[in-house]
């Protein structure tokens, strides 16, 4: 499959994955934490943002790696992908939440670990499905146009 994307398809896909993490993870985090869906809101669309642009570098570094070393996208390079997206996400999105929520870096580590437990395999599923559709939508317009 090419895995040549526009900044402006990459951008899209991103938006994608946050909007629909966001509209998962609020009522869930708000719910465990017990916690105002404002306030839970708030942290998971700054998170979303973060972690928006973090997608995209992150994503554009992973295909050219990939199509430099001609990797394929197999279910192992997948589980690789998310490891490696949801651990940048990790280091940075730890202490946004102690502070945001007033709680310890121990207790936002436990939070991001139960959210990371999430998101692995949403990440996983995400991605493999966007490149599905992806694919079939491409090569339609191959044998259309």
């Amino acid at each position: 499959m090419n895995v040549n994307k526009s900044i402006t398809e990459r951008i899209l896909q991103a938006i994608g994955f946050e909007v629909l993490a966001i509209l998962i993870c609020t009522p869930l985090l708000a719910w465990i934490m017990d916690k105002p869906m404002l306030e839970m809101g708030v942290v998971t669309v700054v998170i979303a943002a973060l972690a928006l642009a973090w997608n995209v570098v992150f994503n554009g570094l992973f295909d050219r790696v990939l199509k430099r070393f001609e990797i394929a996208h197999t279910a192992w390079v997948r589980v690789v992908h998310a490891l490696l997206f949801e651990g940048g996400l990790v280091a940075v999105g730890v202490p946004l939440i102690a502070w945001w929520l007033n709680v310890s870096l121990w207790q936002a580590f436990l939070l991001d670990i139960g959210v990371l437990l999430f998101f692995l395999p949403y990440t996983y599923v995400y991605h493999w499905v966007y490149d599905v559709v992806r694919e079939r939508v491409v090569m339609r317009s191959v044998c259309e146009g």
